[in-house]
């Protein structure tokens, strides 16, 4: 008695691959591409596929390697967000003192708009980095 069960998925009508393009590396080169399989979890067809028809003009990025220089981003912006923290307190202190000078004040203003200002691009660099990578 036969089984009429299917095998796999139903065959594809249109955009089947059926074209073969045959390339020889170097040694160098292949474990390059090993290497890139490797980090960026995707198999060497699918890594050739994308350098060459979609991304010819972009980078593939390592997402390993980017989350752990946002990482390193996000730790230094924490440190300065407890500097500027302990700067404030200690402004505080020295008004309830009555020893906080006006040009204090005024420096410590013109920093924390400069550090706003830088901020603010990195949040716009971020975000245009992810709209880069999600398309």
């Amino acid at each position: 008695m036969k089984s009429s069960r299917n095998k796999g998925r139903p065959p594809l009508k249109t955009g089947r691959r059926i074209k073969k393009i045959d390339a020889r590396f170097t040694e160098e080169e292949y474990t390059q591409i090993l290497e890139m399989e490797k980090q960026l979890g995707i198999s060497k067809t699918e890594l050739v596929r994308l350098r060459v028809l979609n991304n010819a003009a972009n980078i593939v990025i390592n997402a390993a390697e980017l989350i752990g220089h946002l990482d390193a981003i996000g730790t230094e912006m924490g440190r300065a967000g407890n500097n500027i923290n302990q700067l404030a307190r200690h402004a505080n202190m020295l008004a309830k003192q009555g020893q906080l000078s006006p040009a204090l004040i005024q420096e410590n203003n013109r920093l924390l708009e400069r550090w706003v200002s830088i901020q603010l691009s990195m949040e716009a660099a971020l975000r245009k980095l992810i709209r880069k990578m999600s398309t």
